[in-house]
């Protein structure tokens, strides 16, 4: 009889009404669940959950049986408010502090006259919480013309509010895509899906700038507020005319031809293109009247926006879940303006912009002036030794001329191995451990020249001047070098890389150095008399705010991933095992932001592009005031002269050295397979001024690690003794390709 009581009970719950899909989302949130904890309950995907929650779909059995009774228990909980109630109670609590908005932080970044080298925890940045951060709203658009009846919440959790100036209200962006029923919606951060009127790309525009309320307040006071951001899908650029894929062609030209029909609907609304055209990263804009500007910002996935090197798989996902990447990136880091190498430089130029107010003339009026700290609105040229080949400063040398390191200024990462000794053969294992954002904290409280280059003959060194040095360094011993006041350190020189040249190689003659190179090799007792420099005398440290912003955006997503500054070794270590798979979305924006730095670093001495270039020929990046590949060289040489000094600090101390470096990843060779089985720690503190195990910029994480056995076959496959094991130290994958067979 039970069993017939059961069956009769499973019946009734199978037909009866669910609460109404904002109620489910609210029943979840008070009980402080995750759209994930329910999918991994119920055993559906978490995107099922988030269609539950917006009404896009409704429950099925067997699963719907199961989804009621979890409903209905939360309704016992937590019973729904009154209207009074609703009046007049404060929000569902959000998981995470609140902060302020990324305009205020940056403001606050920009105006510090000073940054220290330590690693401080991370500033509050726009949180990304696991549960409801505000209310559900419910309106649907500006105007009432294009509002649909019942809330369509469409975003998973963890998606970030619109900031809170009313003029962008509904967030910096917008992913826009075609539903089931062929209306054309806007997910927006927070949870908010807009309806869009628009029949066509220009009225899409138009709606945008009239009523959508999407952008982001400027990062600085005398900059200029983001444009809003339209992610187009598939579906929707075939609703408006446009291809879903680019063919091989237009990939090639980065656009779609000029005489296509959207192009021409654009242009007799009198829209114009930038020189970039119709591109992944179009943008669409009428110009400026005063200080109003009018430009849409457009992000195609489908033509490849959003490189998979970079932001993994989300150019595949859904629209709410798009939405919750770029808007928490956007947040944190900028609203994307291109890719991440192009939005790391437009993130230098928004914290620094190159223009500010005058103080009022005579007359009372404002003039646009420099701003001091900025690199300017025009261009200055580099020295010669800082231009790279095919540089119209070297259209003169013969044509087939190959520059040395006394004509050219050579900073690069590492890309250095050495033979195993035969101590090291016995050991069992190689281990990688990698610097958390080595570059960025290479940027961290470093000066760079702001100005021209001065040429100088028969310089004096000085540390504080950046600069280009010609400067023999040959002489450096790193069998015996400074460690302290009157100390000096006895090391193996010949299992050392010079800290001189990418490839470890020591100097042989004077060659050009940065700035942070010479002074290391003083910093390690030698006297150096360089020949000539190019120094630039207007200098400051323009890079800290990007620094500042950069960092902050990374710890606090690592943050959310459960991987918390100032942790246990142990701890750290176990936080990083598998901090991926704990929300791969955010793992996305982990992943972007990295290589927002890198790219950013790298646009500084962005090369030629196509566009028939010949050398000897200037190509459109030397017109940008942020070409500056002396900046770039300040950086890599305190990034590479960073890790060298950690490394000189743990052979002195320890004995041991390294077997390979790449870039930022060094590997040793160690008896057991953790970071903790060779870096010294004592008493849980690490050996001062030597590798520290921990997620801020500068410190390191596991890489890796692979068996002695396979290095030593890897090596003998390919007969090279000195094959740069800390390439694949990772995975402990190597192809022919990899090794250059």
């Amino acid at each position: 009889m039970s069993e017939l009581f059961d069956a009769v009970d499973a019946l009734v719950a199978s037909r009866s009404a669910l609460p109404p899909p904002a109620e489910r989302k609210r029943l979840r949130a008070a009980h402080g669940l995750t759209i994930d904890e329910v999918a991994g309950a119920l055993k559906v995907r978490r995107a099922t959950v988030s269609a539950w929650e917006s009404g896009k779909t409704e429950p099925r059995p067997p699963e719907r049986d199961a989804y009621a009774r979890l409903l209905d228990q939360l309704a016992e909980l937590y019973p729904a408010p009154s209207a009074s109630e609703e009046t007049d109670a404060p929000a569902v609590p959000a998981t995470f502090t609140a902060s302020p908005t990324p305009a205020d932080a940056a403001v606050e970044a920009a105006d510090m006259t000073a940054v220290e080298n330590t690693q401080p925890s991370p500033a509050p940045v726009a949180a990304a919480p696991a549960a409801a951060t505000r209310p559900v709203r419910t309106a649907r658009a500006t105007s009432s013309a294009s509002r649909r009846p019942g809330a369509k919440e469409e975003a998973p959790a963890g998606t970030p509010a619109g900031g809170t100036d009313l003029r962008f209200e509904n967030g910096p962006l917008a992913v826009v895509d075609v539903d089931a029923d062929g209306q054309v919606l806007a997910y927006c951060t927070g949870g908010l899906v807009l309806d869009v009127p628009a029949k066509s790309i220009p009225s899409l525009v138009e709606w945008t700038l009239r009523e959508a309320k999407l952008g982001q307040p400027k990062l600085a006071g005398p900059g200029k507020d983001a444009d809003p951001l339209l992610v187009l899908t598939q579906s929707v650029l075939e609703r408006y005319g446009l291809p879903a894929t680019l063919t091989d062609e237009e990939r090639l030209a980065g656009r779609i031809p000029e005489g296509h029909k959207v192009i021409k609907q654009l242009v007799r609304a009198e829209w114009k293109l930038t020189k970039r055209g119709f591109g992944p990263w179009a943008r669409i804009y009428r110009p400026a009247t005063g200080s109003d500007r009018q430009c849409v910002q457009l992000c195609i996935p489908s033509w490849n926006a959003l490189d998979s090197r970079h932001w993994g798989e989300a150019g595949q996902l859904p629209p709410a879940e798009l939405a919750r990447v770029l808007g928490v990136y956007a947040s944190r880091v900028m609203t994307p303006r291109g890719s991440t190498a192009v939005t790391g430089l437009e993130l230098m130029t928004a914290l620094h912009p190159p223009t500010r107010a005058s103080e009022p003339d005579a007359a009372g009026k404002r003039h646009s002036e420099h701003n001091p700290g900025s690199l300017g609105k025009d261009p200055v040229d580099c020295a010669p030794c800082e231009a790279p080949d095919g540089h119209p400063l070297l259209a003169d040398l013969p044509r087939f001329h190959v520059r040395g390191p006394g004509e050219k200024l050579f900073e690069e990462a590492y890309d250095w191995a050495r033979p195993m000794t035969d101590a090291e053969c016995t050991l069992r294992h190689l281990v990688g451990i990698d610097v958390n954002m080595a570059f960025a904290a290479g940027a961290n409280g470093l000066t760079v020249g702001i100005g021209a280059p001065t040429r100088v003959k028969a310089p004096a060194f000085d540390a504080k001047l950046p600069g280009s040095w010609l400067v023999d360094l040959s002489h450096v011993d790193l069998s015996r070098v400074k460690a302290g006041k009157d100390k000096w350190a006895e090391l193996e020189a010949s299992l050392l890389p010079s800290p001189f040249t990418p490839k470890g190689d020591r100097p042989e003659g004077p060659a050009w150095y940065a700035t942070p190179t010479v002074a290391y090799a003083v910093e390690l007792g030698y006297d150096v008399a360089p020949l000539e420099a190019y120094v630039r005398y207007e200098s400051g440290r323009y890079l800290d705010g990007w620094y500042n912003r950069l960092r902050d955006a990374y710890l606090a997503t690592m943050a959310d991933l459960g991987v918390d500054a100032d942790m246990a070794p142990t701890d750290f270590l176990a936080a990083m095992d598998g901090y991926r798979g704990r929300d791969p979305e955010l793992a996305i924006v982990v992943s972007a932001v990295k290589a927002t730095v890198k790219g950013g670093l790298g646009k500084l001495r962005e090369r030629p592009r196509g566009e028939g270039w010949k050398p000897g020929q200037p190509w459109r990046a030397l017109s940008r005031p942020t070409w500056r590949p002396d900046i770039r060289a300040a950086v890599i040489s305190r990034t590479r002269i960073n890790l060298h000094r950690k490394i000189v600090k743990h052979a002195a101390f320890t004995g041991q050295y390294p077997v390979a470096i790449l870039s930022d990843c060094v590997v040793y060779a160690a008896d057991g397979t953790s970071p903790l089985d060779f870096l010294p720690y004592r008493d849980g503190k690490p050996l001062p001024g030597g590798f520290k195990l921990g997620i801020n910029p500068g410190l390191v994480k596991h890489e890796g690690t692979q068996s002695v056995l396979w290095g030593e076959e890897v090596r003998e496959r390919f007969d090279a003794p000195q094959l740069n094991l800390a390439r694949y130290i990772k995975d402990g994958q190597v192809t022919d390709e990899d090794s250059g067979e």
